[in-house]
């Protein structure tokens, strides 16, 4: 009989990637959103303090820009469990490098864990029931909501052109949990033929690959305007009451 290698009997592991190159321009601030002050920290040292407290990491890749002067200026970025690396033009591209460098560390069926750097309120819960629905999968999933708002569909002038029906619309959120190597080949397909991909599930679904979508909270928002900086300061305090 065939002994297994260690590699192929050790248990699939997790890998954080944190695409955080962006300078944030719908911000019309003096730097990277990222880096923009949400109490006494930035919103990238929030998000990434969350993902730290993911007890199955194994270790956490941020993507930032070439040029960035900020993050070396933040305490967390001398925790011993983060790597650096250049991030690309757009978000894809930074995720694949982080993947590229990951090449000599993750296995094949390892975890590779997506999040927004601009979306700090995730609960610990949110990252692990994404974990337990997922556990069994061969692709992988993505945290989500039912759509609750009516949607409009408008012109060029944004006159209304009809009502959509959202039945079955689900609004896609981070983290998005799918093995390494379907992501790193997914991913590297898609941007080598032209493919616009706006979050790491539409390069599987390009492969023709199902993923799975895990019910998430609506409080895991995404700081995109200067208004969703105090609502996200709203939600981090209420959550360190309740959670």
């Amino acid at each position: 009989m065939t002994t297994p290698s260690a590699s192929s009997v050790h248990s699939p592991r997790y890998w954080g990637i944190v695409p955080a190159a962006g300078i944030g321009s719908r911000m019309g601030a003096d730097r990277p959103k990222q880096y923009l002050m949400i109490g006494t920290k930035t919103l990238l040292e929030h998000t990434l303090e969350r993902l730290l407290q993911f007890p199955q990491l194994a270790g956490l890749v941020v993507a930032l820009h070439p040029e960035d002067y900020y993050w070396e200026q933040l305490e967390v970025s001398n925790d011993p469990r983060i790597s650096v690396v250049d991030g690309g033009e757009d978000r894809s591209r930074s995720v694949l490098n982080a993947l590229n460098f990951l090449t000599l560390e993750a296995s094949a069926g390892d975890w590779a864990l997506v999040h927004d750097a601009a979306r700090p309120c995730v609960t610990g819960l949110s990252i692990d029931n994404l974990r337990r629905h997922t556990a069994e999968h061969q692709v992988g999933g993505i945290l989500g909501v039912p759509v609750g708002d009516t949607l409009k569909a408008v012109d060029s002038q944004l006159a209304i052109e009809r009502t959509q029906d959202r039945k079955g619309l689900w609004q896609a959120q981070t983290p998005q949990l799918f093995r390494y190597q379907l992501l790193h080949q997914c991913l590297t397909r898609a941007l080598a033929q032209g493919e616009t991909i706006t979050d790491e599930a539409s390069a599987l679904e390009l492969a023709g690959y199902r993923p799975l979508v895990v019910e998430g909270r609506t409080d895991n928002i995404k700081v995109t305007r200067p208004e969703d900086l105090e609502l996200a300061a709203m939600i981090l305090k209420q959550q360190e009451l309740s959670l």
